[in-house]
């Protein structure tokens, strides 16, 4: 059975400023933890193509790969998919972006994919090890989105 992953998180941010951080792709090694470069290769309209690559694994193993990501900024949505899919049969990414009552942004990932039958890990353990870092990703950029707003509107004589 493919492998499918939902998350979500509410971030205490306006949907603006959580879509113009996420989207910014040359931040990225600065947003998430896991990567260390990323690439733009191409970009035709609202399409980019980029290499990312992560920091190295226990065993110094440096995982890259290439994507594509399509913005729809009325629709608060992206698709991605992955181009180079490695161990992967196949690797598609929904990203949405909505409005909260009261106030903030729910940001949610969802993932589809299945692992080539020679992977090292197959759709169920994949699943898992999504599932975790997704969590810690989102909890990441949320973090990173809400420190950001309160330096800003933190007068600086406030911040001593």
């Amino acid at each position: 059975m493919p492998g499918h992953t939902d998350n979500e998180i509410h971030v205490n941010a306006p949907v603006d400023v959580v879509w113009d951080v996420t989207n910014d792709l040359p931040n990225w090694p600065e947003l998430f933890s896991e990567y260390a470069s990323i690439e733009i290769l191409e970009k035709a309209g609202n399409t980019t193509r980029f290499r990312l690559a992560m920091h190295p694994d226990e065993n110094g193993v440096v995982w890259s790969w290439i994507s594509e990501r399509t913005v729809d900024r009325a629709g608060l949505t992206v698709k991605a998919r992955r181009v180079e899919t490695g161990p992967f049969a196949h690797m598609n990414i929904h990203w949405e972006y909505g409005e909260v009552a009261g106030g903030g942004t729910r940001m949610r990932w969802v993932q589809d994919f299945a692992m080539k039958p020679d992977a090292p890990i197959d759709d169920e353990g994949m699943t898992k090890r999504i599932n975790h870092n997704s969590r810690i990703q989102m909890e990441l950029i949320r973090d990173k989105i809400e420190q950001g707003r309160r330096a800003v509107r933190t007068p600086v004589a406030e911040r001593r």
